[in-house]
């Protein structure tokens, strides 16, 4: 990967890792796969092995992503899911053709048609991104407490309660500005 990109925020849940390709969406956003070779990057680094992404594949895989983000987003607040996100998530799911295929080591790996069909990667992504926007697995979908991120993520926490889509990241920026505002507080009152 290029040094000149920002890294990726890989999490276990393939859908919202996809949507944080895109970070910071109320501050000053990080785009993580500003080109199609970055989204190939990504795709290969997620187990959905392509070899090359055209400009179109590209624009359709962004407008995806914000598709997921705005019904997990839509989900997470417990509003109706906005149709035209639901359109397209559900048209890139039927146009995938992806099998699942099991490793010898019992993993399960995705095959695509050809390395050249992102199509069929953003369909595992989008099917995917249903299953959790549907409630079908276990977690919550919650939005991260950070004021100017937002991600919408999917929490697996015991407790279900997660504050941050990463404590690495939004967690520990808000505790050290929290800790900071402390000190300052702390510094005027001794003056």
């Amino acid at each position: 990967m290029s040094a000149e990109f920002p890294e990726f925020r890989l999490g276990s849940v393939l859908a919202t890792s996809f949507t944080a390709t895109l970070t910071e969406r109320r501050g000053e956003p990080v785009e993580r796969i500003p080109t199609p070779r970055r989204l190939v990057d990504w795709l290969v680094v997620s187990g959905l092995d392509v070899d090359s992404c055209t400009p179109a594949q590209f624009d359709r895989a962004r407008e995806l992503r914000e598709s997921i983000h705005a019904a997990a987003t839509a989900a997470a607040l417990r509003n109706a899911l906005p149709s035209a996100a639901v359109d397209i998530i559900n048209d890139c799911s039927a146009r995938g053709r992806a099998s699942a295929a099991l490793t010898p080591e019992g993993a399960r790996r995705w095959r695509l048609s050809s390395p050249s069909r992102v199509e069929d990667a953003l369909g595992v992504i989008a099917a995917d991104a249903i299953s959790i926007i549907a409630g079908e697995r276990d977690g919550r979908l919650a939005l991260c407490a950070s004021p100017t991120c937002q991600a919408a993520f999917f929490d697996t926490s015991q407790s279900r309660t997660r504050r941050w889509c990463e404590m690495n990241t939004c967690g520990n920026r808000q505790k050290k500005a929290r800790f900071n505002a402390k000190q300052r507080k702390e510094s005027a009152s001794s003056e």
